[in-house]
């Protein structure tokens, strides 16, 4: 039974709180826009992928410089650059598209529309400058803990596998929504931001800069986009186009925890990816540990195969949307 959970432990529960931190730290760019700026951003997992893609540039840079950080990805080095080039990027698209329907007061289904057209146009950047190809950008040392390392301290017959780029992503993420926290309860910026957000009219009579609180939320965001996409593509590998699909998750987590709420992002972040690989994994192993000698056939009981991992997102956004469609915390209105 002991090695039944360690399995369950090494294939399901590390990689999903991998992956979750992941989903918060883009949920939480996505509630961010929303709660302040009142419009879903489309163009969010192709924004990721941009920042994602100016670090990996970055860090074949450093690399063929013959810079390294040791153990750590030389991409953590390459991370301020790719982070500096998202702002910029964003604070130009916002200004160049974004402000044109502030000032005729377009509904926010003409921003998500824009949105989208500039989710076209990124991924069509991404993909001319480094290709539609899966590219790896990870170096410094792979593993902290091998499966090895770990039968060998107890004795049993599966191990857990702890990669750095997984404990570094915890991390990070923990580091980030601390300092997001921080920053939006302790400053004053982050307190005319959730003025801004509460009541718009009220926040502009208090003598609130609305430019500050739109400059400011593009900056947090494209950091947290930027953040996220690295961390996702040190864990797995970079590809343009993957960016594009985890769209879904990245929403469906969100919306679960409510849109517009830092806190429900967090939650429903974990939620999808524990969904998404616990349903995807194959448990004839682990059944046979816990039930020896059971006749389980040749079937890899598995309950979702896992080219169908990204449909459980939107099942589980279906299901929220019908049960309780303001998310677990309710959801800040538009």
């Amino acid at each position: 039974m002991l090695n039944g959970i360690v399995l369950f432990l090494n294939f399901v529960v590390v990689p999903a709180t991998s992956y979750g931190a992941q989903l918060a730290l883009g949920a939480l760019g996505v509630n961010l826009i929303f709660g302040v700026l009142r419009f879903s951003n489309f163009a969010h997992g192709d924004t990721m992928a941009f920042g994602t893609m100016l670090t990996i540039l970055g860090t074949w840079a450093l690399q063929s410089a013959g810079f390294s950080l040791g153990f750590l990805p030389t991409a953590l080095a390459a991370l301020p650059l790719g982070i500096a080039g998202t702002i910029l990027f964003c604070l130009a698209a916002d200004r160049l598209v974004y402000a044109h329907y502030r000032r005729q007061k377009a509904a926010p289904v003409v921003f998500m529309m824009a949105s989208m057209g500039v989710m076209f146009i990124l991924n069509g950047v991404v993909r001319i400058v480094i290709g539609p190809n899966e590219r790896s950008f990870a170096d410094g040392e792979r593993f902290l803990l091998t499966a090895q390392q770990f039968k060998d301290a107890t004795g049993l017959l599966e191990g857990v596998t702890i990669r750095t780029s997984q404990a570094l992503t915890l991390a990070v993420a923990v580091l980030a929504v601390l300092a997001l926290f921080l920053f939006l309860q302790r400053t004053r910026t982050g307190a005319a931001m959730r003025a801004f957000s509460d009541n718009e009219t009220l926040a502009l009579l208090c003598g609130v800069s609305p430019k500050v609180v739109i400059r400011t939320t593009w900056i947090i965001a494209a950091t947290l986009m930027t953040v996220a996409g690295v961390l996702y593509g040190l864990d797995k590998s970079f590809r343009p186009f993957t960016y594009f699909q985890i769209l879904l998750p990245i929403f469906a987590a969100a919306i679960v925890g409510g849109f517009g709420r830092p806190v429900g992002a967090i939650i429903g972040g974990f939620i999808v990816a524990f969904s998404e690989i616990a349903l995807t994994y194959a448990y004839r192993k682990v059944v046979l540990y816990f039930l020896p000698g059971s006749d389980v056939g040749d079937s890899l009981l598995q309950l979702v195969p896992t080219d169908y991992k990204f449909s459980i997102s939107f099942v589980i956004l279906v299901v929220i949307l019908i049960i309780a469609p303001t998310g677990i915390l309710k959801a800040k209105s538009s």
